[in-house]
């Protein structure tokens, strides 16, 4: 894949104008600037320039500050790190949510209720049956991120020197969900083998303690072919989710430091900015979950049942029973997990020196 930018100045989308915060703001008494310009030994200035001199805020740097510039290959490498950083481990964390998930989705009527269903796994399972799957889910999620984050930065670049600087901000929300939805594309074919195992571990007692035994255990029984049998309602459950959980994202941030914040974006400290994006990934999380929950169930259910296919999954379901199945309990998981990942990216971000994701245009 081609990284290489043209860096001439006329042919630059305007991405960063409209998506990214500008540099670190240094406050600089005049006199303080014309002491360092004549005074080329290094010496301390006087103590009034001093005492007037550098006022440093805690606030993001810029790119250029932070060693790593925009839209360059290490650029792309650290979205890349801060999009596994944000999704495997937190995944992994809500582990027991999404095993009471499954479960609810794959036998309603021994799961029937939050509540109840936490009370039957620990019964039957004991504290270690919350935790059953955790390896898939950290490998599959981690995959899953590298190329959900990495890429979008990439396909949001791309599009957006294709839409040329006018259409790109005129149309920035299209550019937004074109990105994404490319970019989770490619992710769900990395995380499908890992989700299969995931949910036969979940919800098959006895099927296999982990990754390491359920892996080659799923091979074996229906071929490489059984990895990625739930591919097509991965994507459809996936594809939209992160459409939303992406566009939604960009505006919502982008509206609180339009008309809740203020101050400038650039002149937020850091901690504000990190709650900006945790707000505005929790609110496009619950979002994401009602979008994309019927598909959820759908792969739950083919991974599942061994030769299952949709229509079996929409005849014993329902059509409401699709949408509805295990949804209040998905709605906290994935609003939690969405908020988390967008303050983990960023936060990554900000300390490479990069500016975090979404915000009001630039003041000129």
């Amino acid at each position: 894949m081609d990284f290489s930018f043209d860096h001439n100045p006329s042919r630059r989308s305007l991405i960063p104008s409209f998506l990214y915060g500008t540099s670190r703001m240094v406050n600089m008494e005049p006199n303080t600037t014309a002491a360092t310009i004549n005074n080329p030994s290094g010496s301390p200035p006087p103590p009034s320039s001093t005492a007037a001199g550098i006022k440093r805020n805690f606030l993001i740097p810029a790119p250029k500050e932070g060693g790593i510039e925009m839209y360059s290959p290490a650029f792309y490498a650290t979205c890349t790190a801060g999009g596994i950083l944000s999704c495997g481990p937190t995944h992994t964390a809500v582990t027991p949510l999404d095993v009471l998930k499954c479960n609810m989705q794959i036998d309603p009527a021994k799961y029937k209720s939050v509540g109840s269903g936490f009370g039957t796994l620990l019964k039957e399972q004991g504290v270690k049956g919350f935790f059953k799957g955790w390896a898939p889910t950290l490998v599959g999620y981690s995959a899953q991120g590298a190329y959900k984050y990495g890429l979008y930065e990439y396909f949001k670049k791309r599009y957006s020197d294709i839409a040329g600087p006018e259409y790109a901000a005129k149309y920035k929300t299209l550019i937004y969900l074109a990105g994404s939805a490319s970019s989770e594309f490619v992710a769900d074919i990395a995380l499908c083998p890992f989700e299969a195992v995931k949910v036969r571990v979940q919800t098959q007692p006895g099927f296999a303690r982990g990754l390491s035994d359920g892996f080659p255990k799923l091979i074996k029984a229906e071929g490489v072919s059984g990895l990625y049998k739930g591919i097509v309602p991965l994507w459809g459950r996936q594809i939209p989710y992160t459409m939303m959980k992406f566009a939604t994202f960009e505006n919502i941030v982008e509206g609180i430091y339009k008309y809740a914040i203020p101050t400038p974006k650039e002149q937020c400290s850091v901690p504000l900015q990190i709650g900006v994006s945790f707000s505005g990934g929790y609110v496009a999380g619950i979002l994401c979950a009602v979008i994309s929950h019927p598909a959820d169930n759908l792969v739950s259910f083919l991974n599942n049942a061994k030769g299952a296919t949709l229509g079996d999954a929409v005849n014993k379901l329902g059509l409401w029973g699709l949408c509805t199945r295990g949804l209040p309990l998905r709605i906290v998981m994935v609003g939690t997990l969405t908020g988390a990942q967008w303050g983990i990216y960023d936060s990554f971000k900000v300390f490479f020196g990069l500016p975090t994701t979404g915000g009001a245009p630039a003041t000129k």
